[in-house]
């Protein structure tokens, strides 16, 4: 761990965040607060490779909620491997140094108190090494999430630095934004400003969708990519497509 981030035990720091989660099963809003004037969705890369360039490898259509398991021909997520695609998978709950690296930037730009932020790890990782001293710490009770609280600059908080773990809330003093990286999720929703999400689009190294607040990114959310041979499946015409301007790639 950074020795400039500090376990907490200030558990009122994400008091707000609670109240302003809510929506259907899957909303954006589950995972990062409502109320917000822009939201974003950031796809983990697979390995060195970008969404957009796994559906032009198999045929299928990149679009805000494209789900990973429709990307790449499966019926649902849990199928242990990918029949049209035989690369990296992206990573779950968690963001490559390199990708964290580079939101951190542009977040650090869009807030008054860089220093001064929060961050939450969520409790039920097994094998990372937490100081006992922090282990009995409160934790931050969110829907369906616990979290141990911590606090620092913004700058402090380096990529996978909890055994490999990125942080999976994020958000500053002044709670001009809140990211969050959800264990489930292949993707990490950013809430703010309309001018950071505006950067976060044109942020190279980083791929991003424009998303709204009640947008699902439930297993079922995707509506365009069906399974090969069924009713909706894409066409060999998706291939080489030109790409919509909220869709920006690294």
């Amino acid at each position: 761990m950074s020795e400039e981030l500090r376990p907490s035990a200030r558990t009122e720091a994400a008091g707000w965040i609670g109240p302003r989660l809510g929506g259907e099963f899957g909303a954006a809003r589950r995972t990062v607060p409502g109320g917000f004037a822009a939201y974003a969705r950031i796809f983990h890369p697979a390995g060195d490779h970008t969404w957009a360039e796994v559906a032009a490898a198999t045929g299928r259509r990149a679009h805000p909620l494209m789900q990973w398991h429709a990307l790449v021909g499966l019926p649902d997520p849990y199928s242990s491997r990918d029949p049209l695609w035989d690369g990296d998978r992206p990573e779950l709950g968690l963001l490559e140094p390199d990708t964290f690296a580079r939101l951190r930037t542009v977040l650090a730009r869009h807030t008054g108190t860089a220093d001064a932020c929060w961050f939450g790890l969520w409790e039920g990782y097994g094998g990372v090494d937490i100081p006992p001293a922090a282990a009995a710490l409160p934790l931050v009770e969110l829907p369906g999430r616990a979290y141990l609280l911590l606090g620092g600059a913004l700058e402090a908080a380096w990529p996978h630095w909890f055994s490999g773990q990125s942080p999976n809330l994020c958000r500053p003093q002044d709670r001009a934004w809140c990211a969050a990286s959800e264990i489930d999720f292949d993707s990490t929703l950013v809430a703010g400003s309309t001018a950071l999400i505006g950067e976060l689009l044109r942020a190279p190294g980083l791929e991003v969708a424009a998303i709204g607040p009640d947008d699902s990114l439930a297993f079922d959310a995707d509506r365009i990519n069906a399974p090969p041979g069924s009713a909706g499946s894409p066409d060999a015409g998706t291939r080489g497509r030109s790409w919509p301007r909220w869709w920006r790639s690294r």
